[in-house]
């Protein structure tokens, strides 16, 4: 089966004009997101939220958000993440947060947000994760 792959660069400006640097590579089954911003604070954070609705809109169910770049986060970046998180988890589809700093992964567990979120090491694991739910998702389907 060949796999339908785009990688897309971009700066997003939204109405306050706070740009949000990423790269999108979007494979069939899932999308990956990069953030290329060292903060996910309340400057980047309705961006983000924008952009992972604008993904969601456009039919795409499972999104890998690679955090490696972003170093400190705040309550706004929480909060864009739990966006993300509900909206494809609504449609059966996974939200998975990669390479996350200390200081994010501090904040997610002091929060408790780390049994609601999907946090894993590498990109590998993160798709693996997607097609694993894909298969569940059939599974309970045909039930």
């Amino acid at each position: 089966m060949a796999q339908l792959r785009a990688t897309i660069i971009a700066n997003f400006t939204s109405s306050d004009a706070t740009i949000m640097k990423y790269t999108i590579d979007k494979s069939e089954k899932y999308c990956v997101m990069k953030l290329h911003e060292s903060k996910l604070d309340s400057t980047v954070a309705p961006s983000l939220k924008s952009e992972l609705l604008t993904l969601h809109a456009e039919g795409i169910h499972n999104i890998i958000l690679d955090l490696e770049e972003v170093k400190y986060t705040d309550s706004s970046g929480l909060s864009a993440l739990l966006v993300g998180n509900r909206i494809l988890q609504e449609d059966g589809g996974i939200f998975i947060l990669i390479k996350l700093s200390d200081h994010a992964n501090k904040l997610v567990k002091i929060s408790q947000l780390d049994s609601v979120l999907t946090i894993l090491n590498t990109l590998e694991e993160a798709v693996d994760a997607v097609f694993l739910n894909e298969i569940e998702n059939g599974l309970r389907s045909e039930e």
